[in-house]
């Protein structure tokens, strides 16, 4: 007759494995604060209790049936502790006799066969990965768990509520208080293309507007090219197309900053759009702007 496994293991064991099935359907932790998941689990521990209980009056009944020999193997066996039989029966080598008892009657190049169980914690881990292929395929297949696109849209409203948070937070980009960085081009760009490329042209070369690529501004209320730019695209330029997107809160200083990176970018750090390649010619004064 063989051992059971104590109630307390199998508990344990039914605890993991809520843990396990309620985060593949809520994608997070929060469900350890939840009352459902707590009774659960309550309920399936006195659902251990009593079948540990029908157990132990089954086991009761075989254990009347056995011979008295049976009974002295199976008592001694019983006062094994639990952890120290799975231990044995994983890892521990039989003895020549018990070798002679699970040979099998064949082999190869004087190579014999045992009759050998597989390990429990290999029969183990063999029928849990079982139950988790099962389980992760339904809940793949029929819920929102693991879906990349719900993750993605879930992620991206979480980055922009993030950045719209830390945006209401930061004091407003003013004139005196913008720079320069490299970082803010990429989003410079954007900002251009969505507001200045129709009259600035792709790549800033002109067209109703003047060319942003060359040296010539028809405007030079500042010192450094950055602020000049940030000056103009703020308060516009009177009697042109030029409006104030800052005044006009169309803009926020920080998109004015961005968008001012970018044409500092193609203006200082990229060759002109000369005539002869598509740019519009030179309008206004060459500039001699401050270094940064």
């Amino acid at each position: 007759m063989k051992q059971r496994t104590p109630v307390f293991v199998n508990i344990l064991i039914i605890i993991g494995l809520l843990i396990v099935f309620y985060y593949l359907f809520v994608q997070s932790y929060a469900f350890l604060a939840s009352p459902y998941f707590w009774g659960t689990v309550v309920i399936s521990c006195i659902l251990a209790y009593i079948h540990s209980a029908i157990g132990d009056i089954i086991e009761n009944n075989k254990f009347k049936k056995l011979s008295a020999e049976e009974k002295a193997e199976y008592l001694a066996e019983k006062k094994i502790p639990f952890f120290k039989r799975m231990y044995d029966s994983a890892f521990k080598k039989q003895s020549a006799t018990e070798e002679k008892d699970i040979l099998i009657d064949h082999g190869f190049d004087g190579i014999m066969e045992l009759d050998n169980q597989l390990p429990k914690w290999w029969l183990g881990l063999f029928w849990f990965g079982t139950a988790f292929c099962v389980v992760y395929v339904a809940a793949y297949a029929f819920t929102d768990f693991a879906s990349p696109i719900k993750e993605y849209d879930a992620e991206y409203k979480a980055q922009i509520a993030s950045i719209a948070e830390y945006e209401a937070t930061q004091p407003p980009v003013t004139i005196e208080t913008a720079v320069f960085s490299e970082d803010n081009v990429a989003a410079g760009e954007e900002v251009f293309k969505t507001n200045c490329v129709s009259c600035h042209s792709e790549g800033g070369r002109g067209g109703i507007g003047p060319n942003l690529t060359d040296n010539y501004w028809h405007n030079q209320t500042e010192k450094t090219l950055f602020k000049n730019v940030f000056h103009i695209v703020e308060n516009g330029v009177a009697g042109t197309a030029m409006q104030a997107w800052g005044k006009n809160g169309v803009l926020t200083g920080r998109d004015i900053q961005n968008v001012a990176a970018y044409v500092y970018h193609i203006n200082q750090e990229q060759p002109p759009i000369t005539p002869a390649e598509g740019g519009a010619p030179p309008y206004g004064e060459e500039a001699h702007w401050e270094k940064q």
